[in-house]
């Protein structure tokens, strides 16, 4: 390995960074007294037969490396150990020190190791830094630094970074070539990973300035603008729970392209459609509930919540909307909400051996949160319709009965009234009225996270589907779903005839999943992870309506 690395620093095809093992072998070649542990003696042994020139070579190279690299005009720097932003481009004992071995609490931990400050956690700087030392499971960006050392020696794999596409590139090892005093796969924050903080220490620069958001999948980053973080600062300061608790914000759900079939706006052709030109082969159809978003974090009670949560106010749990402001704003239907979760999912903890979980929901009916938007946006267009339209139409009834020629105008209006009529019974049939939790209905589709398991990445729908299905209590409704074989005309004619008989039922829709995971060979393909497809119970033009708003906002 040396005589590689040397050759290819002395051809300029490669730069090179000194590690503590480096240094190690440095003052053993000095002739110091040092422990011959971790492969020390191997290496030594090795150099022992090699001739003179070659060791008096490595002596040289070994001595001459220096701490850490800023290149790419200060956007990357490479150390060893990783390197706080006060130290890149500065030469002293200490930030030598810091390069070669991180930064440590002075303690040690199960295995005899030492403690490592999470530094990664606490970085902010503008330049990328990528750096090893510490082995870890898998290559994982944090707050723009990256540990590429994912144990190659102990078994796991050799990963490099592709700068500046950003590209993580790994190939397994051959063998176990050491064995590793640490396990690879301990989740200890103990145990030295780079990446981990007390979840309960919050910290206003995560969320302000300029930030970049690695996305899975992709070659690139999302950038977000700092005036755009200080208004989400703001609006959620003021209005949202506990940010302890805010484990996920859920995005809306997209439609699928326009229906070209008469009386339809959306239609599960395009859906269908879209996901086979994806090379997608398996989807699950589920109904659509027509209420609104919630998350429900639930924990086995205070004292799990505030072991895994931080939250040390006595709560076990929370209900929060998409926008992370809490579901009731009265406190005792907030508490009985979360009493009853917990209750109804005590099975399901037992059976995922976690004593918390992360639900995706949605809460019915659709006027226990979105009442004021139903007055405004809604109720009051029709009104204004019922009460206008009528009398419109009777005042042309009349005028046609002395002869006027009001016969289109009346035509149209009827139309009109009719239209109004049934964009009035579109939303009505999600609406009803509650008294604290009576008439409330929630339905969850999905386990984000459970204790060990980012389930939402991890499982397929099917799995959720089933787990769910162990939840009994009245509250609690269930989602009724199909799965659908893309490669067979018969199963996707199945599930657009469910749609059909679910929609004419007046049901809303239903959304359209992969099953599971994309394959490997379309990870890095944008997929869409559901598609709404609502039915022609929502009137086309009401659709059509509410897009060209959201688009003229959006622009």
């Amino acid at each position: 390995m040396l005589r590689l690395v040397m050759g290819m620093v002395a051809a300029g095809t490669a730069l090179c960074v000194s590690g503590n093992h480096e240094q190690k072998l440095a003052r053993a070649l000095h002739g110091r007294k040092v422990a011959t542990s971790h492969g020390l003696q191997q290496s030594l042994d090795q150099l022992a037969a090699e001739p003179d020139d070659f060791r008096r070579d490595a002596h040289a190279f070994i001595d001459g490396l220096i701490s850490h690299y800023e290149l790419d005009g200060g956007n990357l720097v490479v150390a060893h150990a990783g390197l706080k932003e006060a130290y890149h481009g500065r030469a002293s004992a200490r930030v030598r020190s810091f390069a070669l071995y991180g930064d440590t609490t002075g303690e040690t931990d199960e295995y005899g190791l030492p403690v490592r400050y999470p530094w990664a956690q606490d970085y902010r700087g503008r330049a990328v830094v990528v750096y090893g030392h510490t082995p870890v499971p898998e290559a994982e960006w944090s707050n723009n630094t990256l540990c590429l050392d994912t144990g190659v020696v102990f078994g796991g794999k050799l990963t490099a970074l592709r700068y500046p596409s950003r590209e993580i590139v790994s190939v397994p090892a051959e063998r176990v070539w050491f064995e590793p005093v640490r396990p690879l796969t301990t989740g200890s924050t103990r145990s030295g990973s780079p990446a981990q903080r007390d979840p309960a220490q919050l910290s206003i620069d995560d969320v302000r300035g300029t930030r970049h958001i690695d996305v899975r999948y992709t070659k690139g980053r999302i950038k977000v603008r700092e005036e755009n973080t200080a208004a989400a600062l703001e609006i959620m300061s003021r209005f949202a729970v506990d940010p302890r608790w805010l484990v996920y914000l859920p995005p809306t759900m997209a439609p699928p392209a326009t229906s070209n079939l008469d009386g339809y706006l959306e239609h599960p052709a395009q859906a269908l459609a879209e996901f086979a030109s994806d090379g997608v082969t398996e989807l699950v159809c589920e109904e659509k509930h027509m209420g609104s978003r919630a998350i429900a974090v639930l924990a086995r009670d205070a004292a799990t919540a505030a072991k895994r949560f931080g939250v040390t106010d006595g709560s076990s749990g929370i209900v929060y909307t998409r926008t992370g402001r809490p579901f009731f704003d009265d406190a005792a239907t907030m508490s009985e909400l979360v009493a009853r979760l917990r209750t109804a999912c005590g099975p399901l903890m037992d059976d995922l051996e976690s004593s918390w979980l992360v639900l995706d929901c949605e809460l019915l009916p659709w006027s226990a949160k979105a009442g004021e938007l139903i007055r405004s946006q809604y109720a009051s267009v029709g009104a204004a319709a019922g009460a206008a339209l009528p009398d419109a139409i009777a005042a042309l009834e009349r005028a046609g009965a002395r002869g006027l020629d009001v016969g289109e105008l009346l035509t149209r209006t009827r139309t009109r009234a009719a239209n109004a009529d049934r964009f009035r019974k579109a939303y009505a049939r999600y609406c009803w009225p509650v008294t604290g939790l009576d008439g409330v209905r929630l339905a969850p589709f999905q386990i984000l996270a459970c204790e060990g398991r980012a389930a939402a990445v991890t499982e397929p729908h099917s799995w959720h589907l089933a787990k769910l299905a162990m939840l009994d209590d009245p509250l609690v409704a269930t989602t009724r779903h199909v799965f659908v074989d893309l490669t067979s005309d018969a199963s996707q004619d199945a599930a657009t005839a469910w749609w059909s008989r679910l929609t004419d039922a007046g049901g809303e829709g239903m959304v359209v999943k992969p099953v599971g995971q994309a394959p490997a060979e379309l990870a890095r393909r944008r997929i869409q992870p559901g598609i709404k497809v609502r039915g022609a119970g929502v009137p086309a033009d009401h659709l059509r309506s509410r897009l060209h708003r959201q688009s003229r906002r959006a622009a």
